[in-house]
């Protein structure tokens, strides 16, 4: 009885040169501080908008996050 190894093929893991990353991550980054403002702050103590609309849209999303709004 013979035994047939079969070698798994050699798979070649790409890299990717952080000057494609960096415009990504810093786009995504100012998309999340802009988030976050609007959750934590906004309608509070310094407001963009005036108004209650983005209080309210943000609301459940404060009280998840331990942001007291009230």
């Amino acid at each position: 009885m013979s035994q047939v190894s079969a070698s798994a093929p050699d798979v070649e893991v790409p890299s990717i040169p952080l000057a494609q990353i960096a415009p990504w991550a810093v786009f995504f980054g100012l998309i999340a501080m802009l988030a976050l403002f609007f959750v934590s702050t906004d309608q509070g103590a310094t407001s963009l908008i005036s108004g209650t609309a983005i209080h309210e849209w943000v609301h459940d999303g404060r009280h998840l996050l331990g942001y007291p709004c009230h």
